[in-house]
């Protein structure tokens, strides 16, 4: 008998599979899906992960053979923890906070990891902020039997450029297949929004569904509010638009929040607007899409233009989209540093499997292995999942990224663009201007907001407490923090990532 210990998820495919594996297409949605895992498990054991599309982490448990089986999906959208014990038991869960309350767990900083997140600004590798407390990586599967643990990989990006087709013929690939994506990424009854910025990925998704209704987050400094643009976009699509207007205010007395729904620190601005964003938008509906997966799968961010420039030496630096603190840096400020302890080691592994492919496919894969679950996936989870809002990515998807993994470099980025082949895609539904739209990002007004003293109080004091004392030489962060305040803007996400770790940290180890 298979039973279902753990489960969170969205499985797409589930009409394709219930015929395959001849399970009721009359079950509702939770009952359904977890008879898809139980019946695609006894029909193809370890290899059941790639016949699923869709998002998904799990536990089963074989009750026969008295093995527990746990999967992460390919590219980590679901996060899966585990943690074994001194009494020899494993722990496990998609939430921390709920292996953290269980008999056996004991909680202990792994200050190695601050090391780590002074450069990344998130929590990369398999390695956790708390001792002992893994992540099973995407891909990935865990084996408990008997008391021994295994852990296998399933699934490994792979990229083989075909250049047999043309611009035009990869464009209709990702388009048609994209529209019968979309066809799966809810049942007739659901009724979904879908967040829209003014970049072309969540405009391309809101082209291709049936919301009615977009959602998009706004400031009252123009410089940074895209939702000009978001409302444009809704209103030539015939769709209605939700403006939520984030004030500075709101935004730094949500950081609290965040981290502690987060579970771990993460240094990434956007995760505060994208956590109102979510409240905002749970406040009218339960489900709603948003557009990630397209930049790392096509080669959307601009700094991938520096691709063949960088060439070989990649290897040596590229740790993925975010380096914030060098080595020279890092043993200034902290009080325990380890010379061993490197960034560019949690990507070796990525260098030797792309080894013989272009620059890009490697920065590319960087992204797609390290970026997109420690950063990307993870906010888009937990603070969806705090808000009561449950969110499907279209274009996160096997079939997006098996059309990605054969398109040319060339037809990802060029001189002029980036994203090509996607854009021209998007291109087929909407107006030029704004498929070939520049990159602008998901901008927060953050590093003129910190500068202001009737927003940064709360900084300036954990800057100088004995909380910070512990990790940091004081004087060294505040010679940062100053300079910043002098004028040097550039300063701002070196002092976010530090007081992003501070706020976390006393979320767990000081309130709690």
């Amino acid at each position: 008998m298979i039973t279902v210990k753990e489960y969170r998820g969205h499985i797409r495919n589930w009409k394709a599979l219930c015929e395959e594996l001849n399970i009721d297409t009359g079950l509702g949605r939770e009952e359904r899906e977890r008879a898809i895992l139980e019946k695609a498990y006894q029909a193809w054991g370890c290899d059941m992960g790639n016949h699923i599309y869709g998002m998904f982490a799990f536990a089963l448990w074989d009750e026969e053979e008295k093995k527990l089986f746990c999967m992460r999906d390919q590219f980590g959208t679901k996060p899966f923890y585990y943690y074994e014990t001194e009494e020899g038991h494993l722990l496990y869960g998609t939430m921390i906070r709920q292996i953290m309350e269980q008999p056996g767990f004991v909680k202990r900083l792994n200050e190695e990891m601050l090391q780590l997140y002074l450069t990344l600004t998130y929590v990369a590798g398999e390695n956790t902020f708390f001792k002992g407390l893994k992540k099973l990586m995407p891909g990935h599967y865990l084996i408990w039997q008997e008391g021994r643990l295994k852990i296998e990989r399933y699934w490994t990006p792979t990229f083989h450029p075909d250049r047999s087709k043309s611009l035009e013929d990869w464009a209709d690939e990702i388009h048609t297949t994209l529209g019968h994506i979309m066809t799966e990424v809810k049942t007739e009854d659901e009724t979904a929004e879908a967040f829209l910025s003014g970049g072309v990925d969540s405009s391309y998704v809101l082209a291709m569904s049936d919301a009615q209704m977009s959602d998009s987050c706004g400031y009252d400094d123009e410089r940074f509010d895209e939702s000009g643009l978001a409302k444009q976009t809704a209103d030539l699509l015939g769709r209605q638009n939700s403006r939520c207007l984030i004030t500075p205010e709101e935004y730094f007395a949500a950081v609290p929040y965040v981290m502690y729904n987060m579970e771990q620190p993460l240094g990434d601005a956007s995760a505060i607007v994208f956590a109102l964003a979510c409240k905002a938008t749970a406040q009218h509906t339960k489900l709603c899409y948003s557009g990630e997966g397209s930049d790392e799968f096509f080669g959307g961010y601009n700094m991938y233009r520096n691709a063949k420039r960088y060439g070989d030496n990649l290897k040596t630096f590229y740790v993925g989209n975010t380096n914030i603190m060098k080595e020279d840096e890092k043993k200034r400020i902290l009080k325990k540093y380890d010379p061993d302890v490197l960034p560019i080691e949690l990507v070796q592994h990525i260098y030797e499997e792309t080894e013989g492919l272009d620059p890009l496919t490697k920065m590319s894969d960087v992204d797609i292995q390290i970026w997109l679950e420690g950063d990307i996936y993870l906010n888009v989870d937990k603070m969806s999942e705090a808000a009561g809002l449950e969110i499907r990515m279209p274009l996160t998807d096997l079939r997006i990224f098996d059309i990605a993994s054969r398109i040319p470099s060339e037809y990802k980025v060029n001189d002029e663009q980036n994203k090509v082949a996607f854009r021209t895609a998007a291109a087929k539904v909407l107006p030029e201007e704004i498929a070939f739209r520049k990159k602008l990002g998901f901008i927060v007004p953050i590093r003129i907001w910190m500068a202001d003293d009737r927003y940064n109080q709360d900084v300036r004091a954990k800057f100088s407490s004995d909380m910070a004392a512990q990790f940091f030489d004081l004087d060294e962060i505040q010679a940062i923090f100053d300079d910043y305040i002098g004028g040097n803007s550039d300063n701002w996400r070196k002092i976010w990532t530090i007081y992003t770790f501070l706020v976390w940290y006393e979320e767990y180890f000081v309130k709690r």
